[in-house]
């Protein structure tokens, strides 16, 4: 009797160890199976995701929040690092939470808890690079100072417009060899801005566009996904230009693209081109929500929820090779993603004015996504 105790005291928490480590292997296998929701963690090494923000504007927030909301809880060596950048490009604070942190501790990544020096920061950084770790900036602010960091890992660039892509790309820090690279738009595809146009208006193929000089790397994917299209495509270099722009394209076609250039940046321009297609029973389009608020009929967008999880994604493919001369890389090698999904937000009080008949926003967004 004593022989058998001494046995389960000595095979029972043997296999209760078994038992645990086998379950730890089936999560992790589960892991694997949903991605998703295991993105940027550290796996067996130590890792974890650097997030760069610049401007606190409330886009860009809720795209740290769906991050931080949804990076993986399982690993307890995966990191997940805010660091807030000044005007001058400068790392001002670091919040750093462990991915096992309680509600708490994850407040803190938004207010911030502790303070490292630049120095410090591309220490750090330098350190980790090895470890599946990945820093990720948001915004163009934050954007201009990652690419002047220090350190190795990849550097995800999201929430950029391409018109930010095309300035940045002009600076000699942007493409290092030993760095891998992935840009993150935040606008949808062309195809898909096209697609909307095509759902909402069918057969109708003659689309104006009103540009500047900057907007050519936008017109240059626009011609390319256009088969098919008449375009007409006015540049107006100046204000002073943009009516006389305007009055050219107006006549000779079913609706206006606004293009996410200097002239879809400004407020002025922008409601210059609605009240003129207003005057002229034209619906224009566009790729944000400002626009259909104001009096636009319907915009392409993706949210700031879903770039997150979009730029999740990216991560996992930097840090698994991504880059170089593979698909979607562009000339230089940077990993470049259009936004996607799209979500069609619509306005039914433009389109109530314009006597169109349109399915809802879900439908639309079904039409516009199954293109791809």
């Amino acid at each position: 009797m004593n022989r058998v105790r001494t046995l389960s005291c000595i095979v029972l928490p043997m296999f209760a160890n078994h038992l645990r480590t086998l379950l730890r292997a089936l999560r992790a296998g589960v892991g694997l199976a949903f991605a998703g929701t295991a993105l940027l963690s550290g796996g067996a090494q130590a890792g974890g995701l650097t997030v760069l923000m610049g401007d606190e504007t409330p886009p860009h927030t809720e795209f740290l929040r769906q991050l931080r909301e949804t990076r993986d809880t399982r690993d307890p060596n995966g990191r997940f690092d805010v660091v807030r950048t000044s005007n001058g490009g400068a790392d001002v604070s670091t919040a750093s939470v462990a991915s096992t942190a309680t509600a708490d501790e994850e407040r803190s990544v938004v207010t911030g808890v502790r303070t490292r020096s630049v120095r410090a920061s591309a220490s750090a950084s330098s350190a980790v690079a090895v470890d599946n770790s990945i820093t990720m900036a948001v915004g163009l602010s934050a954007a201009r100072a990652a690419i002047e960091r220090p350190g190795q890992e990849p550097l995800l660039l999201a929430m950029l417009t391409r018109l930010d892509y095309e300035g940045l790309k002009a600076s000699p820090a942007f493409k290092r060899p030993d760095r891998r690279l992935g840009v993150l738009l935040r606008d949808p595809a062309m195809a898909d801005q096209l697609a909307l146009v095509d759902a909402v208006l069918p057969g109708k193929r003659r689309l104006g566009v009103v540009a500047t000089a900057e907007s050519e790397p936008l017109l240059r994917e626009l011609q390319r996904v256009a088969q098919g299209w008449a375009l007409q495509i006015e540049y107006a270099p100046d204000a002073k230009s943009l009516g006389a722009a305007l009055r050219a394209v107006l006549p000779r076609n079913d609706a206006l693209m606004v293009l996410s250039d200097l002239i879809g940046e400004s407020q002025a321009a922008t409601l210059a081109v609605l009240h003129a297609g207003a005057g002229a029973g034209l619906p224009v389009f566009g790729a944000n929500e400002g626009l259909v608020r104001s009096g636009g009929l319907a915009a392409a967008v993706s949210t700031p929820s879903q770039l997150a999880m979009q730029a999740r994604a990216m991560g996992l493919k930097l840090m698994s090779g991504a880059g170089g001369n593979g698909a979607g890389t562009d000339a230089s090698g940077v990993l470049v993603e259009a936004a996607t999904p799209a979500t069609v937000r619509v306005n039914a009080t433009v389109a109530r004015g314009l006597n169109l008949r349109m399915p809802d926003e879900r439908k639309l967004t079904d039409r516009v996504t199954a293109v791809r």
